[in-house]
Order: structure tokens, then sequence, then C-alpha cells
């Protein structure tokens, strides 16, 4: 049998790609002098939270596996034995031929988990908020023009979500409710509907909402009231439902998540009501043009929901651990941002220095972490996103203790300053 030869990479001589290539160098040039430039660094997994990176194995602070259920034994079983049975695709979008017993099997138990109506899987966080929220915001739809609220600290998905929507978010100062009622008072009114959106858990500072007074703004101003529980699920509520069904039950009226985070796997959902749900089937993009996620991923996500309720002693464990860190890095005096959760932000400030720290963590503690720069969080606030899992034992945070120190003297004195003051 003769196998034909690779075909030969090439790229095209054209006018047209000498002016991409010339633009895309200017444009990394730029990034270069502001130490922002970001790039691809393969890692392989060893056991635990171990990783391997360049013939050296770094224990990982840096992935949102919060549970450990990523390479857990029966998520690892079920997908392959969905796979068995149902093939590794779904072949096409739920709406053409790819919805499978599997998908209304989970969006059942998904609904029952966080305390809703119905639910529905979208294919990741990012393509669920930016394609749920054109849906949600149309004018058509809506009977009024949509008045969006934004914490100023919400994830960049929401923020495209508005942009496809072509609504500009107002945005209120982080978790602050005067300064969101004020915004309210002016911007709500006849032939406006206002929208309140956050997240429950924040990804860069750590930090929680206020969900419950929130509820409240949205209930007197008729606000619908959306909320990212992307890093909430799982490690929050009794059963790990998330921090809407142990703070605002039945006051949400629409929550959006991830399998992605805590649970595991890949994927995202959107729970809420009924009627709602039959809606977005018919009007969301992301939904209607996308083909289905495949069974071994199901298979993942159906295992998740079966083990997170259990698992309350590695939640506690995990919360042990972030506040033994928080505690170290704020005697040392650096700024945490006001973390509260497994998120534990270490703040530098400077580009420069904050890249410094991953490497010293790297080479002289075998920590790998990564450096959080512009524009994924505001000027000046660089730092490294410590993420706490259940997989670290007392010799991994270890590490992290005996380091606090040597990342103190590499904050910008400004950001000391302010820590003293706070």
């Amino acid at each position: 049998m003769s196998i034909a030869p690779a075909l030969r990479s090439s790229v095209p001589h054209t006018l047209a790609m000498d002016h991409l290539n010339q633009k895309a160098q200017e444009f990394l040039e730029r990034l270069d002098a502001r130490h922002v430039r970001r790039s691809l660094q393969s890692l392989c997994p060893g056991p635990g939270n171990i990783v391997w990176r360049g013939g050296r194995a770094l224990v990982n602070f840096s992935s949102n596996n919060t549970l450990g259920l990523a390479g857990h034994p029966r998520l690892i079983e079920r997908a392959s034995r969905w796979a068995g049975a149902y093939g590794v695709g779904a072949t096409a979008s739920r709406l053409v031929c790819g919805t499978l017993p599997l998908h209304e099997q989970i969006e059942e138990k998904l609904a029952a988990f966080k305390g809703t109506e119905t639910a529905l899987i979208l294919n990741s966080g990012f393509q669920a908020n930016s394609s749920l929220l054109p849906a949600l915001l149309d004018p058509e739809f809506l009977g009024a023009e949509p008045v969006v609220l934004v914490d100023r600290l919400i994830h960049a998905s929401l923020h495209q979500g508005c942009a496809a929507a072509r609504v500009h978010p107002i945005r209120f100062r982080h978790n602050d409710l005067d300064h969101l009622e004020t915004l309210l008072r002016k911007h709500a009114g006849v032939g406006r509907q206002p929208f309140i959106m956050t997240e429950s858990v924040f990804s860069m500072d750590g930090d929680r909402a206020a969900l419950a007074p929130l509820a409240t703004l949205a209930e007197r101003f008729g606000a619908v009231f959306y909320v990212d529980e992307a890093h909430a699920t799982g490690l929050f509520g009794p059963r790990g439902e998330g921090l809407v069904a142990a703070e605002a039950p039945g006051r949400v009226e629409v929550i959006m998540g991830t399998f992605s985070k805590a649970l595991g796997g890949f994927g995202a959902y959107v729970a809420c009501s009924r009627r709602l749900r039959d809606y977005l089937i018919n009007r969301c993009a992301g939904f209607l043009y996308s083909t289905a996620l495949p069974p071994p991923v199901l298979g993942a996500m159906d295992a998740a929901l079966d083990l997170v309720p259990s698992l309350g002693a590695e939640r506690a464990h995990v919360h042990v651990l972030a506040a033994r860190l928080r505690g170290a890095l704020t005697a040392a005096g650096l700024s945490v941002a006001g973390s509260s959760t497994h998120i534990v932000p270490a703040i530098l400030g400077d580009e420069a220095a904050t890249l410094a720290a991953v490497r010293i963590l790297a080479e002289e503690h075998g920590v790998l972490t990564i450096a959080i720069r512009p524009p994924t969080v505001p000027p000046m606030t660089s730092r490294l996103r410590f993420s706490l899992n259940a997989l670290h034992d007392e010799a991994a945070i270890g590490r992290l203790l005996a380091a606090a120190p040597v990342l103190s003297t590499m904050a910008r004195p400004a950001v000391m300053r302010q820590r003293a003051v706070s």
C-alpha cells in the first residue's frame, strides 16, 4: 500500500500576506515593549498536580481543576464507556440530528443540581456568554431597550456578548451596591429593560459578589439578574451547587456556568426557566450553529454531576489551603485583592517583575504559575494567580508559603503602600 507524501508546508507569497505579516510583527513588538506578549507552553501532565516542562517536574498552581476531577477514574470510565456505546462525535448540531438522550439526561440532572426549572448545555463558557447575550438583549424580544449594568471586573466573554448584541454596558464599581443603585435610578425607566450582570466568584481577584443584595436591587428595579457561576459551581453551596443556590435561590433569572473548572471536563450551560430555554433553542446562535458536544465529553459531565454533591471534604480542604495562602501572602505585605475563595492573587503591579516572579517560582521553588497582565487585569495590577485545588497537599502548599517573603520584595512600592493603607 502506497502512502502519499505529506504536503509541503507553504505560505502564500502575496502582497496581502506580506501586509498581514508586517502588521502582526508590529503588533507583537508593541506587546514585547510592554512585557505583555503571550506565548504557548507545552506541559505534560504527571500524577496529581505535577506537570512536566522542559524535563522538569513542577507543582501546578495555575489550573482550574479545583476538585481534581479532570483525572478522576469515574469521569474517565464514563467518558470511555459512552464513547464506546455512542461514538466520539455527535455528528451535527442539536437541532439537526445531534441531540442524544445523553444531552437530555445531563440537562435534567443539571437543572435539579442548580435548583432551576431546566437547563441547556452549550459548548464552552466563552461561547455561552458571547451568544446568550445577543439573544437575551434583543430589543424586539424584550419589547424595550436593554440597559445593561455590569460589575467592572466581569469576564471578557460577557463584554463580548454585549458587543455582539450592540449594547454598551454601564460599569458599576466593583461590588459597590450604592453605585449600582445610583446607576439604576439614572438609567432604568419607561421603555427600558435593565439587566444586572456579575460573576459570583471573580476569576482574577478571587472575591465574591454579594448575590442576595444584588438580587434585592434587581427585584426593586425589575432587572433581569444574570450570574456567571463558572468559578463557584462545585466549590460553594452545601452540595457544590454554587453561590446562587446558597445565597439567592430562586432569585436569579439566568445562571450560566461551566463544566471545565471544578467539574473537571468541558462545556457550559445555562440554567433558567423552561420557556426561556425554548426561546434560546430558537434564538441563541452559539447553540443553533454549533455541533453538539460529543459522547465522551457528556460522559465526563454526567459522572461529575454524580460525584460533586459528595465532595464536601474536598471542598473544605481547598478552602483551608486558600486561607493559609492568603494569610501568608498578607503577612508578607502583599495584596490579595480581597480574595475569599480558592483563587488567590498576589498583586505585584509591574509586568516585568511579575514575569520574573514566575521564573523564580519555577526555577527555585518548583512551582508553576502564570503572570496575569493587562488587558486581562487593570493597568498596574499585574499579578500571580494561584488556584488551589483538592489535590494540593502539605508539601505543595509549603512551597508557596516558603516563597511568600521573596515575592513581597518584587512588588511595586505603590502596591505595597496601597496594601499598608488598606
